[in-house]
């Protein structure tokens, strides 16, 4: 493949992925594309030569840590529009664009008065990446708002629309996730939001901001939503991390009973189906790890959940950490921390 083929088609080669995602961790990616419109986005997987190499779809970076390069075609997601698609009494539909910062995303509804969303302010990443991962914070999950995903099969260049129902959405998964999912690229997602505000506030974070007061307005749940993350988590653009790397286990109701009777500060959530979620948090705490530093990478000394890199850590580092952590909550719990990013 000539320099000039690449370069017609805004293709980088050996680029530095560093910059482009929140660990900042050393890496390259053999070829390199951004993509802002589905036409661009066919053009390059029509290319015989790159059609064939190993892809990855990369939104805003906040949910991937490379421990090495990538041998094959990263596809920088900036398809970016945001769009009012239809209305009944009690809703509206709204379109947007994978590439679409999802913060942004969030705030630009609030300001133009549509609740629903105010739950998910200051998530990180775009909204593909958030009809991938069906991120969720304070009481709501994007699967509650999402519709539908339109999607580009890389295998046919046809597009291709799935259902909310189709998208098998659990905690933090998808069947994007699935291998059988490995050639559908998430380009837009159709959201409908409520045209009444219904405050969620039952959140023990955000009920204590709240106390016997009632918010008004989804700006004031935003704004709580925002200081309650500022304050746990930090700014990857101060110090680089991927906001929460474990996922809280889910276990059956008799491992949450037997690990309540030997530590009854046990912090656990009931869930439907004789289920229970473990504060995956609280867990990295009870085993010492909070805080624990091996040379840049660390534990954030502020929130378990979060692995930090201070400075020029490797992914590799940050993935040995992870593993030490893991395993010390398997040895003395008995229970299986799964990351949330992405592992390259």
């Amino acid at each position: 493949m000539t320099d000039t083929e690449l370069k017609a088609l805004g293709v980088v080669r050996n680029a530095d992925l560093k910059p482009l995602t929140t660990f900042a961790v050393p890496a390259k990616a053999k070829f390199y594309v951004e993509v802002k419109s589905l036409d661009a986005l066919r053009r390059v997987l029509s290319h015989p030569e790159l059609s064939r190499e190993p892809r990855l779809v990369l939104g805003g970076g906040s949910n991937i840590l490379f421990t090495k390069d990538f041998d094959g075609l990263v596809i920088g997601m900036r398809i970016d529009f945001l769009e009012e698609i239809g209305q009944t009494e009690h809703s509206r539909t709204i379109r947007v664009g994978a590439g679409r910062s999802w913060s942004q995303t969030v705030d630009e509804t609030l300001e133009r008065g549509w609740p629903g969303l105010e739950n998910l302010a200051l998530v990180p990443g775009t909204v593909g990446g958030a009809a991938v991962q069906n991120i969720g914070a304070y009481g709501l999950e994007a699967a509650e708002r999402i519709t539908k995903v339109e999607c580009l099969d890389a295998r046919t260049l046809e597009p291709c629309v799935l259902d909310v129902d189709e998208c098998d959405y659990g905690y933090r998964s998808s069947i994007f996730k699935s291998e059988q999912c490995a050639d559908l690229i998430v380009v837009s997602v159709v959201l409908e939001l409520p045209k009444v505000f219904e405050p969620r506030i039952a959140y023990k974070e955000l009920a204590a901001v709240f106390a016997d007061a009632k918010p008004q307005t989804p700006m004031e749940v935003a704004q709580a939503v925002k200081s309650i993350r500022r304050k746990k988590l930090p700014d990857p653009a101060e110090l680089p991390n991927a906001g929460s790397f474990f996922k809280n286990p889910v276990v059956t109701r008799i491992k949450q009973r037997h690990l309540l009777e030997d530590m009854p500060q046990l912090v656990s959530y009931p869930l439907a189906g004789g289920r229970a979620k473990l504060a995956a948090g609280w867990l990295i705490e009870a085993v010492g790890m909070k805080g624990k530093r091996a040379g840049d990478a660390a534990v954030y000394d502020r929130q378990a959940l979060v692995l930090v890199n201070y400075g020029n850590a490797t992914g590799e580092q940050i993935k040995a950490l992870a593993d030490e952590v893991a395993g010390k909550v398997r040895l003395r719990f008995g229970v299986k921390l799964e990351p949330e990013p992405v592992i390259i």
